[in-house]
């Protein structure tokens, strides 16, 4: 499963544990939106998150924080396109685009993104054929709802049951239409459609996710989760992000989205040598 995931030309190793920048565009972002919405600013964040150690960049040009409305197709492209195309010449490590446009997909791989993040899995009309004919990797991921009502009143039976089989059907789909198992990364959707509880038996079941055969990606950063479990505000989040990280990293995450790089890479490593044994990977 785990091996060199082709990004556009730029190489993604997933034989170990990968963190993944969060470089929001966008001034509504739940997190720190408005911080990096001009070009000098968002190169500055990411070449600092590659210092820190980050492997991969994902940049997002519109919102999906619980209650967000959607932005149209040309103010995000907009926003993306030129962070893209100024990242590309400046940093070393694959780009990503966090979108579910298709017409964002296209107009972002060529201006240089490598893989596609999409949050709803390539459900929007148009977007697996866009997907497929970028030749990126995509990431796959579970929502119930939208996000502007997700959070209203999520309901399962089976929360790691239905996520699993909702990914294991979307990967089903974007094979069927030409996009490869070994071009596939998977995203449970931690806080997208979830309660607390939902997200705390998602987390404690991610290998039941991961036993799909793909790199799984995990996204718990500063997440509403941390903040009510641990009573902490959006900006005391950091310790309790950094646990989910390594929690996520031990039930078989390959990914861990972050906006804390540096402290998260930490996180992630420890727990991949302990994991291991002592051993060094």
């Amino acid at each position: 499963m785990a091996g060199i995931l082709d990004c556009g030309g730029r190489s993604l190793a997933l034989g170990r544990p990968q963190v993944m920048g969060i470089l929001n565009v966008t001034p509504d972002s739940f997190s720190d939106g408005g911080r990096f919405v001009g070009a000098d600013a968002a190169i500055d964040h990411a070449r600092s998150m590659v210092a820190d150690g980050a492997a991969v960049i994902d940049v997002g040009g519109e919102s999906t924080r619980p209650g967000s409305r959607g932005v149209s197709v040309e103010e995000e492209l907009d926003r993306v396109i030129p962070v893209l195309e100024a990242l590309r010449d400046e940093v070393s490590v694959p780009l990503s685009v966090d979108t579910s446009k298709p017409e964002v997909m296209e107009a972002a791989a060529a201006a240089g993104a490598g893989l596609i993040n999409d949050v709803m899995a390539l459900r929007r009309p148009g977007a697996l054929e866009a997907a497929r004919c970028t030749g990126l990797p995509v990431c796959l991921m579970h929502m119930q709802g939208v996000p502007e009502t997700m959070q209203d009143d999520p309901r399962y039976d089976s929360v790691v049951t239905e996520v699993r089989d909702f990914l294991a059907g979307r990967m089903a789909d974007a094979e069927a239409n030409g996009i490869p198992r070994e071009r596939i990364i998977l995203d449970p959707g931690f806080g997208f459609g979830k309660t607390d509880p939902h997200n705390a038996r998602l987390l404690a079941g991610l290998a039941e996710i991961c036993d799909l055969g793909v790199p799984v990606l995990a996204g718990l950063s500063r997440k509403s989760l941390v903040g009510r479990v641990l009573g902490r505000a959006l900006p005391d989040r950091l310790a309790g992000s950094v646990a989910a990280a390594a929690i996520a990293t031990w039930n078989g995450a390959r990914i861990i989205r972050a906006h804390d790089v540096a402290e998260t890479v930490d996180a992630v490593r420890l727990a991949e040598y302990v994991q291991a044994g002592g051993i060094e990977a």
